[in-house]
């Protein structure tokens, strides 16, 4: 074969290896905004997937995928080859594509948020890595249906029950002290973050305005959410949210989530 017939053959296969590769990437753009439509509005509602950082590890995980996927197509792609071998070569890079994306998929399922729990003063993000490997499936099934998590909704918010003597207590204080579980990472303990359990964290919370002003530059953050809420700033109140990032939630005065705004709200407590 002489070198220009060489050319117009790789130019000819190359042309239509781009075009089959880029309607493998629409294809895989759409299945994975798909998958960011349930990570993204269900497991991680906002701002969870900053709080947790699904966010930055459902787009590595992604980008690699759509990516990967249509550059096999090109590499693979010949259209001098049979219909039986094109058949196979893009069912295998379907496939492969396919496993990744659900074991992308999978990853960041696990590290979901699955609770909000409210500890004395403050909440705190809980994750299935922050049971330590320890087996909770049994006491989640013990959960009131109520807050028990599930695979189709968010993270649930709840409170914690004091413990029920002092042997349960002294048992948690000292697994705590030596690096084991609190009570917030022990799901026989949560409660529903109902109207009675507010009440107890309406003596612990803060007041919005103070937060506000330590932080001016939260105020237009702080207004947007009390505003689609009707709760006025002098009313709002707050508590600090733990995990991977600092950020607030801000409550009405029946201690009500209305939603979240970054700062480290520990400074501005008394």
């Amino acid at each position: 074969m002489s070198l220009m017939n060489f050319t117009m053959s790789f130019s000819t296969r190359l042309r239509a290896a781009v075009k089959t590769a880029a309607l493998h990437f629409l294809g895989s753009l759409f299945v994975a905004g798909w998958a960011a439509v349930l990570v993204f509005l269900v497991w991680y509602p906002h701002p969870y997937s900053l709080l947790s950082g699904g966010r930055s590890l459902f787009l590595i995980l992604v980008s690699v995928d759509v990516v990967c996927g249509p550059m096999l197509t090109l590499v693979l792609y010949n259209p001098k080859k049979s219909k039986k071998e094109l058949f196979l070569d893009i069912s295998l890079v379907l496939f492969i594509q396919l496993a990744a994306l659900l074991y992308g998929v999978h990853v960041v399922y696990q590290a979901r948020p699955l609770f909000l729990v409210h500890e004395v003063d403050r909440f705190r993000v809980i994750s299935l890595p922050d049971y330590q490997g320890n087996d909770v499936d049994q006491a989640l099934l013990s959960l009131d249906p109520e807050i028990r998590p599930r695979w189709f909704k968010g993270p649930v918010i709840v409170g914690i029950r004091p413990p029920k003597d002092s042997k349960e207590r002294h048992e948690v204080m000292l697994d705590s002290v030596f690096g084991g579980r609190d009570y917030s990472q022990r799901p026989e303990f949560y409660v529903p973050y109902d109207a009675i359990y507010r009440e107890k964290v309406q003596t612990r919370t803060q007041k919005l305005k103070i937060f506000v002003e330590r932080y001016p530059e939260s105020m237009g953050a702080a207004h947007e959410v009390l505003k689609k809420k009707g709760v006025a700033l002098e009313a709002a109140l707050y508590l600090p949210v733990l995990h991977k990032q600092e950020w607030i939630a801000i409550l009405d005065p029946s201690a009500d989530i209305l939603g979240f705004i970054p700062g480290d709200g520990f400074l501005t407590q008394d």
